[in-house]
């Protein structure tokens, strides 16, 4: 348990907890501990490796170990990587040729020429019936063999492990920022609070949990532990019982509720009954969720338990036994009624809900009054309603700039993405510039301003992390619309699956576009070489896990986009895999070394989406002839079976128009924000730190920080975002 804990801070905030072991002399443990690091991109900072050369060889070894194996596991170098074609990417044939040469082994192959010979007969061959093709023809030792080894380059990554205070301390900090997040989590995220919730939740609590679904997941160690419930809403409850039948607090998805102890009914009936003896308007909360709540009353047995009579309202409202009007039915009948005004007076009592209605309400205001009615009234609440929120409205109006039909798109909170045309009228520009600039105003208003600021300019153009859905867990990956420069003269894909029970068959591919997002080629089994690179040929199952590449010499390639995709082409989806993650790794020209190298990875996602098509990032070729990645974390729904770049090249085109074209607020942004005359920024060139205390914004932490500094990197971005 406490080796899972300690990976789980590293994951985070990539600080190793401070090793609690007896004193010694482990400089040589130490010193071999940072070199087997080297391997696989990462370091000991100074600091860490002079605690560990304190502590005796045993200590430092056991810390080894453990550290080893996560690391390893971050970068996507706990599974072996074999290609398809053994000395990829040199040597790999065009694709017809390739065939006819599985064609022809097969011929050779008594147990498989009559079955091929009567395929062709009739003018059509299964490629999955040759014995040759789709399944590897070498080992993973052969592979190696006849790969050269890889020469270090300074272009390596190298991700610096810090040292952390005790475990239980930093166990407690990674707690309270989980649980106190401005922002949702994401899945793995929220998994990972559930886990420090079990051991944390009698100690010291963050100020606030305004995000419900981490509130969810917090109530459920609460009630573990016997102690009072959070609860403000009759929502609150019904994701709490979603949590404990081990189904999903977000309520996208239904929850087949288990049967629960009758003290954890009563507990869940005391709840709602107070929060409707509290305010009995928030009976109309059940309206968004009938079907669950109806559900859950046949779990609970309200009738059984007449004193919480409120309780047995709430799923009487559900069955559509007991009225309760709904305010968002009281907003829908003043707007069919085009009373702007008067639904603009009801809306500033629930200012969230005002702020995600002023696109419409400006749109059918009649005339300047109701326009400058709709602006104040957006004024006036504006502190009341959370960042995020006022961030997520600053960055729609934003682009609500093109008086034309523009593609819109849109992404689920699972990360399916889709795009039509936008044919809303434009919201009148004046107004729209005068609600921008009250909005930032409000913004510059909140964030706090640092005496010092020390700023990584890598990370300027990072988007900010309205939603923890927005991004994955993995290593260096940013936000969904962050841009960040690509470095390197060869970027390589990498896709590694393991099938759980049937043969799934994933395929990467790449598609190439024009400026004009036309395509001019792709990259996929179908098409093992275009313009500037090779693809390491198709892997048709995946027992013992299976990985697939795409080589590209960024020099060479003549198209302004390079999109990566996987496509499940047959068998289990990302989320019924027993693993499943992507990647990218960006070499020197001159760089050899094996398919997959640990150190020359510069990010790995983990798969994990509904779609049957996965587009991690876009890459585009600016101006200057420099590559640039925008970040898109996207799944398109996809066929049942046989997805393939051929067919879905369009829609994907489309979506990465929209994404690229869509412009996100980033750390710039809020850096613009900041009074000049009482902050004092410093750009970091990755030379020495100040030795005082300073907040720093940027990508990796550097090392030797004071000890009382600020921090934020890609890890914590989130604690960028007002509350």
């Amino acid at each position: 348990m406490a080796h899972s804990l300690e990976s789980l801070v590293i994951r985070h905030t990539r600080r190793l907890p401070s090793p609690d072991g007896s004193a010694g002399d482990g400089s040589t443990a130490a010193r071999q501990f940072d070199a087997a690091l080297t391997s696989v991109g990462f370091k000991l900072s100074a600091e860490l490796l002079e605690r560990l050369s304190g502590l005796s060889e045993a200590t430092v070894v056991r810390t080894a170990r453990q550290t080893l194996h996560l690391v390893t596991e971050m970068v996507g170098d706990h599974v072996r990587h074999n290609s398809y074609f053994i000395d990829f990417p040199a040597n790999v044939p065009d694709t017809e040729e390739f065939w006819m040469e599985c064609v022809t082994k097969a011929l050779g192959d008594e147990k498989s020429r009559a079955n091929v010979l009567t395929q062709l007969a009739h003018g059509a061959l299964d490629l999955l019936s040759l014995p040759t093709y789709g399944r590897y023809q070498h080992t993973y030792e052969e592979m190696l063999a006849a790969q050269a080894e890889l020469i270090a380059s300074a272009g390596d990554r190298v991700t610096v492990l810090h040292l952390g205070r005790d475990l239980d301390d930093e166990l407690t900090d990674l707690y309270q920022a989980l649980a106190g997040s401005a922002t949702p989590l994401g899945e793995e995220h929220l998994s990972d609070l559930g886990t420090l919730a079990a051991r944390c939740v009698l100690g010291p609590q963050p100020d606030s949990i305004p995000v419900r679904e981490n509130r969810a997941v917090v109530n459920e160690a609460r009630l573990g532990v016997g102690a009072d419930l959070l609860l403000d809403t009759v929502t609150d409850v019904l994701r709490l019982a979603c949590a404990l039948s081990g189904g999903d607090v977000t309520l996208q998805q239904p929850t087949r509720f288990r049967a629960l102890p009758r003290p954890v009914r009563r507990a869940l009936l005391a709840g709602l009954d107070a929060v409707i003896a509290a305010d009995p308007a928030k009976l109309a909360d059940v309206h968004a969720h009938r079907e669950p709540f109806k559900r859950l009353g046949e779990r609970l047995h309200p009738h059984e338990y007449p004193r919480w009579p409120h309780a047995a309202d709430v799923f009487a409202v559900a069955r559509g036994e007991k009225e309760a009007r709904t305010f968002d039915s009281r907003v829908e009948k003043l707007l069919d009624e085009f009373d702007v005004l008067g639904a603009v007076r009801l809306l500033k009592s629930a200012p969230g809900k005002l702020f995600r209605a002023l696109d419409l309400l400006l749109r059918i205001a009649a005339g300047q009054g109701e326009r400058d009615a709709v602006v104040a009234a957006a004024v006036q609440v504006a502190p009341e309603v959370s960042g995020r929120v006022v961030l997520a409205v600053r960055e729609h109006f934003q682009n609500r700039e093109h008086e034309t039909a523009e593609p819109r798109v849109f992404v689920n909170r699972r990360g399916c993405g889709w795009v039509t045309p936008d044919y809303r009228p434009p919201v009148p520009a004046a107004d729209r510039d005068r609600l921008i600039a009250a909005l930032d105003d409000e913004m510059r208003r909140r964030i706090p301003a640092p005496a010092r600021l020390l700023l990584d300019p890598a990370v300027l153009d990072v988007a900010l992390p309205l939603s923890g859905r927005a991004t994955t867990g993995g290593l260096g990956v940013l936000p969904r619309g962050s841009v960040s420069a690509v470095d390197g003269e060869q970027l390589r894909f990498f896709v590694y699956w393991k099938e759980t029970a049937d043969r799934t068959d994933y395929d990467l591919a790449a598609l190439l576009l024009h400026t004009d997002y036309s395509t001019d080629s792709w990259l996929s089994y179908t098409s093992l070489k275009a313009v500037g690179g090779e693809h390491s040929g198709d892997v048709t199952e995946a027992p013992d896990g299976a990985s697939e590449f795409i080589s590209l010499s960024l020099d060479r390639v003549r198209s302004a986009f390079i999109v990566p995709q996987v496509n499940i082409f047959a068998g289990e989806n990302f989320e019924e895999v027993e693993e499943s993650f992507f990647g990218f790794m960006v070499r020197d020209g001159d760089q050899k070394g094996r398919p997959f190298e640990p150190r020359t990875v510069r990010m790995k996602s983990e798969l994990r989406g509904v779609g049957r098509v996965a587009l991690p990032l876009v890459f585009r070729r600016g101006d200057d002839g420099r590559w640039h990645a925008k970040w898109l974390h996207l799944y398109l729904r996809g066929l049942p079976a046989a997805n393939r770049v051929e067919e879905n090249q369009v829609s994907v085109a489309e979506l990465v128009r929209a994404m690229v074209e869509r412009e996100y607020l980033t750390v710039r942004y809020l850096i613009g924000l900041l009074p000049g005359e009482s902050t004092a920024v410093d750009l970091w060139d990755g030379g020495p730190v100040p030795d005082e205390p300073v907040t720093y914004i940027g990508l990796e932490r550097p090392e030797g920080l004071h000890p009382d500094s600020r921090v934020i990197t890609r890890e914590n971005l989130s604690d960028l975002i007002p509350g």
